[in-house]
């Protein structure tokens, strides 16, 4: 008797699993489903699971499929599931093509293609609808996000659009997607929801575009450089009833959300300061040092150490500028914040290194935020008296723009408009400040060095 095993979270059971185990199962003689534990689905970053596992259980039996099934409870469990349960096949989607090859030492390892562009109205869980999503770009982040994307319930990206055809074709064939257009409108006719990743200077047309047609809109940040049409996106996304929020991964990390909420707890006394860092060091041939106006590193990193400072400090009153330029691009930039009873700097580079570390200074402690803390998982506490300092650690997964996405999501399916992680406030004043360094560019007024 030849025995084939597979495994998956089955959440909303859809035609695509469906499919997976009626292949699976003609392989062999007997099928065993291995169904993930609730545990092991939040240790892995499986986000926005629906059902529980006593449902997600029952409703792989009810595809009368199964033969048997096991519960999935920790990494590594797949070696001892084949060798104790003598199997001849292991079975997975092509979306993990490569990654159990080393159950090959133990048994035959196949890989299936999954189903595309599966409909909503297949969902067996009628509770949520599962939300279409097109891409807007084909860029190194568009190509993390397709794979932090299958960590998130809810959800299916169906379709791309690039400018260029050959580039969306190439990224749909690499993805497995659908559609693939160099046609936005195309784009946005399949879907209910996109997420932008294009060059800066198109996000304000892409989003305004789509918001009209009453879709939904993740957009990477900055979403615009201007406060006036980021007004105008929240304006029509309200008129709408859409969603439009700031990809920045950062603010929707449980890791983040938890240091903030400790350093305003009052454990530190009163907030005096804040310092924030981001720099690295880009290839010169990048986007990010294009010399059209769009580049450099306050574009490109800014968001980040400016959403910490004002979650923990707010608006500010006065702002101070200081740049190094290059061919007309700040290759290294200050942003000096001024508030009634506290101070706070924002330093990011592109083309000089800095320790990327964050620190939040109170008049009883300090928190301490290793680099990369825009990735926060760890933070310490720190006294007068070393002996009262606490350590705090939360993880981190993958690329973390699954955070980001899931977030998007549950505002969707729970018909909300604004996510208090990341507020519509929060944008406009990081979206204030970035402007403002922009105007004492150009009338040359910011310190250079």
């Amino acid at each position: 008797m030849k025995t084939v095993i597979t495994y998956g979270t089955f959440d909303l059971i859809h035609k695509g699993h469906i499919n997976i185990l009626k292949r699976a199962k003609a392989l062999g003689d007997k099928l065993i489903v291995g169904v993930t534990g609730e545990q092991y689905d939040i240790d892995r970053g499986k986000l926005n699971v629906e059902e529980s596992l006593e449902m997600r259980i029952e409703n792989v039996k009810l595809t009368g499929l199964a033969d048997q099934i096991i519960v999935e409870n920790y990494q590594g469990q797949k070696i001892s599931d084949v060798q104790k349960h003598e199997v001849d096949t292991f079975v997975i989607g092509s979306d993990w093509l490569g990654r159990f090859d080393y159950l090959k030492e133990y048994c035959e390892v196949v890989y299936l293609d999954r189903t595309k562009d599966i409909s909503s109205t297949e969902l067996r869980n009628a509770k949520h609808k599962t939300i279409s999503l097109g891409v807007a770009g084909t860029g190194r982040i568009a190509q993390r996000f397709i794979k932090e994307s299958k960590f998130v319930s809810g959800c299916q990206v169906v379709g791309v659009c690039s400018q260029k055809a050959e580039n969306a074709k190439r990224f749909a064939e690499q993805h497995e997607l659908h559609l693939h257009t160099d046609n936005y409108n195309t784009l946005l006719d399949r879907v209910g929801a996109v997420y932008i990743a294009t060059p800066h200077q198109l996000h304000f047309k892409m989003a305004k575009k789509a918001l009209e047609k009453g879709i939904h809109v993740l957009c990477e940040k900055p979403i615009t450089l201007s406060v006036s049409e980021l007004e105008t996106l929240f304006r029509l996304a309200k008129s709408n009833d859409a969603v439009i929020i700031e990809a920045v991964k950062t603010s929707y990390a449980p890791g983040f959300i938890r240091l903030v909420e400790i350093a305003k707890s009052g454990i530190i006394g009163n907030i005096k300061s804040v310092e924030a860092c981001f720099t690295k060091l880009a290839d010169p041939n990048t986007r990010e040092l294009r010399n059209d106006g769009f580049g450099g590193s306050v574009n490109e990193l800014a968001t980040y150490p400016l959403t910490a400072i004002i979650q923990l400090l707010g608006k500010p009153i006065a702002q101070r500028n200081e740049a190094y330029f290059k061919d007309s691009i700040d290759m290294f930039s200050r942003i000096h914040l001024q508030y009634e009873h506290a101070v706070a700097t924002a330093k990011v580079g592109l083309g000089v290194k800095s320790e990327g570390m964050l620190t939040i200074s109170g008049t009883k402690g300090y928190v301490y935020v290793p680099a990369p803390w825009w990735k926060t998982q760890e933070f310490e506490v720190r006294f007068e008296n070393p002996a009262n300092n606490s350590k705090y650690f939360h993880k981190f997964y993958g690329d973390g723009l699954r955070y980001e996405l899931a977030e998007f999501i549950n505002l969707i399916q729970n018909g909300q408009k604004e996510s208090w992680k990341h507020s519509q406030e929060t944008t406009l004043t990081v979206t204030e400040i970035i402007e403002q360094f922009h105007k004492e560019k150009a009338k040359n007024t910011l310190l250079r060095f």
